[in-house]
């Protein structure tokens, strides 16, 4: 005898529909660690050389210096080593990230996005809190959501990739 899926079983109890799909086991997805940081890595040398020629493009073609925190705690001009080292951190900690995400999160890809997309909000409107001319403050920002936007969306990818279902 055959009964309707979910609906009832042979001993004539009703069962909610929902209990019957939740107690199949659905395949579960797991994650390629090498892949995942390899791209990290990937991602971190291309942050830094996004951050590179973010700097160059604003002083070279716009003759106007990016700001950053420099010694005792004010702010000048940035290094460009000291914010190439900053986005491939900032890309090796969002990798950390995104593989606590994929490892114990439902939707880790959606909530990464929330969290890359928010931090890099916050951190692009950190130069407007400081004493300096609104162009160099707008080039920084810039230069923050490039970073930003490359970190965000290279690891989506990468993560894409590094995630299988078995």
């Amino acid at each position: 005898m055959t009964y309707p899926s979910g609906g009832y079983d042979p001993h004539g109890v009703q069962r909610d529909p929902l209990d019957a799909a939740n107690s199949v086991d659905r395949p579960s997805p797991t994650v390629d660690a090498v892949r995942l940081w390899t791209g990290g890595a990937a991602t971190a040398v291309v942050a830094a050389l996004v951050a590179i020629v973010g700097v160059l493009i604003a002083g070279v073609v716009f003759e106007v210096d990016v700001i950053g925190p420099t010694g005792e705690g004010s702010w000048g001009e940035v290094s460009i080593t000291w914010l190439a080292v900053l986005a491939a951190a900032a890309a090796l900690l969002a990798t950390g990230i995104l593989h606590l995400l994929l490892l114990s999160t439902p939707q880790p890809r959606r909530f990464f996005t929330w969290i890359v997309g928010l931090t890099t909000a916050a951190i692009a409107l950190v130069p407007f809190l400081v004493d300096a001319n609104r162009a160099e403050k707008l080039a920084t920002a810039l230069v923050v959501v490039a970073i930003g936007l490359l970190i965000g969306s290279l690891l989506s990818g990468v993560a894409r990739r590094a995630t299988r279902v078995r």
